[in-house]
């Protein structure tokens, strides 16, 4: 039986092929419990690695929120400081140009008391 006819060489093929196939079949059948269970536990991890990715989306958008109103808090306290200075400051130059005023109207009517009494003096 050394010389195989073309028929039974192929015979043999599709045989061999069939088996291979039915080979994988069982396998894959074998595995699909395995399979399945990988699935699942590709899933969870993908659902566990979108929730930590929210929670740090939210912690960011939390802590930029924070920082903006910090950011805000300590402007408006620098307007604040601003204005209290510019408030200070006019009221520093009120009092000083009140006080301008004042001593020159003394200084007037001390010139006018000392001509009075020159007047006083040269008509008596």
């Amino acid at each position: 039986m050394r010389n195989k006819e073309f028929s039974d060489r192929r015979g043999n093929a599709a045989s061999a092929k069939a088996a291979t196939l039915e080979a994988f079949r069982a396998a894959q059948i074998a595995a699909a419990p395995e399979k399945a269970a990988r699935l699942a536990e590709r899933v969870s991890v993908a659902e566990a690695r979108e929730q930590r990715r929210e929670q740090r989306d939210r912690t960011k958008l939390e802590e930029q929120q924070r920082l903006a109103d910090e950011a805000a808090a300590s402007e408006a306290a620098k307007r604040a400081a601003e204005v209290s200075e510019v408030v200070l400051r006019k009221a520093n130059l009120d009092e000083r140009i009140a006080r301008v005023v004042a001593d020159e109207a003394t200084r007037k009517s001390e010139r006018d008391l000392r001509y009075a009494k020159r007047k006083a003096a040269a008509a008596a």
